[in-house]
């Protein structure tokens, strides 16, 4: 799902639902309108989170989302666009 361009990446990997939320709002609000933000996850709950905030949130679009297998262990990704 690299077809999907980004200008930042944020490693939430290993970190347990609401942090990978908490840490993409941070990371997506510090980024410009128009910016895209790719957050890697371990946590499967992310998926629905982001899902939720998405539906909720006013400043910011989710784009896509993906599940990749690396080393035998499932990534959930998502791309977050700011849109203001």
């Amino acid at each position: 799902m690299d077809a999907v361009k980004f200008d930042q990446l944020l490693d939430a990997s290993g970190l347990q639902c609401p942090m990978p939320l908490v840490k993409a709002r941070a990371a997506l609000g510090a980024l410009a309108p128009g910016a895209t933000l790719k957050v890697i996850s371990t946590d499967r709950g992310s998926v629905k989170d982001f899902q939720g905030w998405a539906k909720a949130a006013r400043n910011m679009e989710l784009v896509a989302q993906a599940t990749e297998s690396k080393d035998g262990k499932d990534l959930y990704v998502h791309y977050l666009k700011r849109t203001q």
